[in-house]
């Protein structure tokens, strides 16, 4: 495992920091595949799936970032999605419950109702997932 962390290192995928006797890794978002690989990550938790329900069902959707830890690429546990659009609250929330069963973590979602007032926020790192 060290080797192949070795690997994607000197291809500049992850990020290596020492900590006393341990080093950690975490991705390199400045990477230009970063958010292909995020794309990849996302598929294979079901973001896609979810987001297709969402989309579907939840009401007027403009946008839909995954924000805060997640979006920096640390696995804390805790998803959070900040969503733009008119949206019904009763059925995110029950959305929201299920999601937490399917993919084995906290799951966070702030409901925005334009860019506007998602990017005031400041979030630095953003991962968009929809785009109408």
């Amino acid at each position: 495992m060290r080797i192949e962390l070795g690997k994607m290192h000197e291809a500049g995928l992850i990020l290596a920091e020492q900590d006393g006797q341990r080093v950690l890794y975490r991705p390199n978002i400045q990477n230009p595949f970063y958010r292909e690989l995020s794309g990849l990550v996302s598929k294979q938790m079901g973001f896609d799936q979810l987001l297709e329900r969402v989309q579907d069902q939840v009401g007027e959707l403009f946008a839909a970032y995954v924000v805060g830890d997640y979006a920096k690429g640390l696995d804390t546990g805790t998803i959070e999605v900040a969503i733009v659009g008119e949206v019904d609250s009763e059925y995110l929330e029950r959305l929201t419950n299920r999601a937490e069963g399917e993919l084995n973590r906290k799951v966070k979602i702030r409901v925005f109702k334009d860019e506007d007032s998602f990017k005031s926020q400041g979030y630095e790192n953003v991962l968009k997932l929809i785009v109408q």
